[in-house]
């Protein structure tokens, strides 16, 4: 496997368009009730639990970029295998790629277990997850491009959510945000590691820098799409922590659903419908991404077609997601793939650094080639 990767003119995409890659897939199904699990570890100070969680990603990210610039064009593979060698290489690459396929079944199943909670409670699983992966596979044969069309349409067409906020708004109450900072910095942390779930998808950037034409305007929107999500989650907790009770706030599962069944329109009686059927938008493109980087990741490990490894993958996770559909496994899940993520996602690429830092260090001192350039 060469350590970088060859990406024809034509399949490039312009750097501008991370900003919709990055924050899009960061606020897919975990937001919809993460303000419970952060407010539960540091109570009415979870917003500054986001604040932090933030503050660590944009190091985090600034890491993983710093890493990327030491080759010309390489992925995640490719660095792993010119640091490891080829078997060792593989194998970490796998263990990312066994991330991602968790990452996308715990996506379908939430999705899924939403929309029995709130609309159908006997809908079938796999009459949803068949037309899902339908949307999933066409989107990903169509290529990278298309996928950040996607992304980029889906963007704009579900924005509009947010203005919804403005009705519990107006219900909050201040109090709720008393006393402040009396959590410890022990409670902050395990509400900012509360977090990892829900920001967790940034990680794709290992995957697609390589197909980005202008690598010298890579900090900007990357940066930016961090900040967004993450002043998304913040608006949200804050919301949260103000128009629900202490008790309530701990009770509900899906905290931001449920800020939604207030908006009261005469035309309209279960506004939420509205919103759980357009939180699509949002769900669907952050599995066509994971999707495409599985599928990218075995070509370049394994030598194996992305149109092989999509068929049968949407099959095995169609089977999966039939068959999954007790609350307690689904929520075992979303634990699994948040403990498992938050070291491959939020602690690998600080470990990685200084490896680089060293190998780059060594050749120059050798005098070798350096076989990434």
């Amino acid at each position: 496997m060469d350590i970088n990767v060859k990406v024809k003119s034509h399949l490039r995409i312009q750097a501008f368009y991370l900003f919709f890659l990055i924050s899009f897939i960061q606020i897919g199904v975990g937001i919809m009730g993460v303000p419970r699990f952060i407010f539960k570890e540091s109570q009415q100070d979870a917003w500054i639990s986001v604040i932090l969680a933030s503050c660590f990603i944009v190091m985090v990210i600034s890491a993983m970029l710093f890493i990327l610039k030491q080759y010309e064009n390489a992925d995640i593979l490719g660095i792993q295998t010119d640091l490891f060698g080829k078997w060792l290489g593989k194998l970490l690459g796998t263990i990312y790629i066994i991330h991602f396929i968790l990452a996308f079944l715990s996506v379908i199943i939430t999705y899924i277990e939403v929309l029995k909670i709130f609309i159908a409670p006997n809908l079938n699983n796999f009459v949803v997850a068949l037309l899902l992966l339908s949307l999933v596979v066409y989107s990903v044969r169509g290529g990278l491009q298309a996928i950040v069309g996607v992304f980029f349409l889906f963007f704009f067409l579900s924005i509009w959510l947010l203005g919804l906020l403005v009705e519990p708004i107006r219900f909050m109450h201040f109090n709720h945000f008393q006393p402040m900072f009396q959590a410890s910095f022990t409670e902050l942390w395990k509400g900012a590691k509360a977090t990892s779930y829900t920001f967790m998808g940034f990680e794709i950037l290992f995957f697609v820098y390589p197909f980005i034409q202008n690598k010298q305007k890579v900090r900007f929107p990357t940066y930016l799409a961090i900040i967004w999500s993450s002043m998304i989650v913040l608006i949200l907790t804050v919301i949260s922590i103000g128009y629900f009770s202490r008790d309530q706030l701990l009770k509900l599962e899906w905290t931001v659903l449920d800020m939604f069944k207030i908006q009261n329109l005469t035309f309209i009686e279960r506004f939420d419908y509205i919103v759980i059927a357009e939180w699509m938008m949002v769900v669907v493109p952050n599995m066509i991404l994971l999707m495409w980087a599985i599928t990218y990741g075995i070509k370049r490990l394994y030598q194996v077609k992305q149109k092989t490894t999509l068929y049968i993958l949407a099959i095995v996770i169609l089977i999966a997601s039939t068959f999954i559909d007790d609350y307690f496994l689904i929520r075992k899940i979303i634990d699994s793939v948040a403990e498992f993520g938050f070291w491959i996602v939020y602690v690998y690429p600080l470990l990685l650094l200084p490896m680089v830092l060293i190998k780059k260090r060594w050749k120059r001192k050798s005098g070798g080639r350096d076989l990434s350039h």
